[in-house]
């Protein structure tokens, strides 16, 4: 077992932290969803297609903002946003590249006296 648990997360791993952390609200997920393929939504419009109040699909959007996950401009009056597939896909390359470093293929446990369950607790007898 690693002894690293305690510490803070290493800096490579936070903008995936953070992407991971704002895909796990199912409000995020519904404003995300609402995208088409290259659409832009304006904030006036995802929170009339919502059912939470301006203020929370703010604090929300200023979330997926955050996590890059969301992108959005100012034009004139209006805010508009757009989905960053990229942002998505670079948290998930950056947890595939984990995984092949520290896993091997298949999942299951390492075997020898190390991992086994007993290994932990002293042979009793």
């Amino acid at each position: 077992m690693r002894s690293t648990y305690s510490r803070a997360l290493p800096r490579a791993w936070r903008p995936a932290a953070r992407v991971f952390t704002a895909l796990g609200d199912p409000h995020r997920q519904r404003i995300l969803l609402m995208f088409e393929r290259g659409e832009r939504l304006s904030i006036g419009e995802i929170v009339a297609a919502s059912t939470l109040s301006r203020t929370a699909v703010a604090h929300h959007l200023r979330v997926l903002r955050e996590a890059g996950v969301l992108r959005s401009a100012k034009v004139g009056r209006e805010v508009w946003c757009w989905p960053d597939p990229d942002a998505v896909r670079a948290a998930l390359g950056a947890v595939d590249g984990y995984l092949k470093a520290h896993f091997r293929t298949g999942g299951g446990p390492r075997t020898g006296a190390a991992s086994s369950p007993a290994a932990g607790r002293g042979a009793r007898r």
